[in-house]
């Protein structure tokens, strides 16, 4: 098996963990065989936002077909 990894960042105005849910969820809407998720990064956007914005980067492992 061969796997790539790609990093996304998902953002929130509730949570870290929402902002990651976010990521992971548009990971596995657009992508087959997501297998796994490591957080890389997280951040709060203060300036330019009315609410505080929980930012998360995401690596994310899918396989590749063969």
């Amino acid at each position: 098996m061969v796997y790539k990894k790609i990093r996304l960042i998902g953002s929130s105005t509730d949570s870290f963990g929402a902002a990651a849910d976010d990521a992971i969820d548009r990971a596995e809407e657009t992508l087959d065989d997501v297998k796994w998720a490591d957080i890389v990064d997280q951040g709060v956007e203060i300036a330019s936002v009315d609410d505080r914005e929980y930012q998360v980067e995401v690596e994310v492992a899918f396989e590749l077909s063969e």
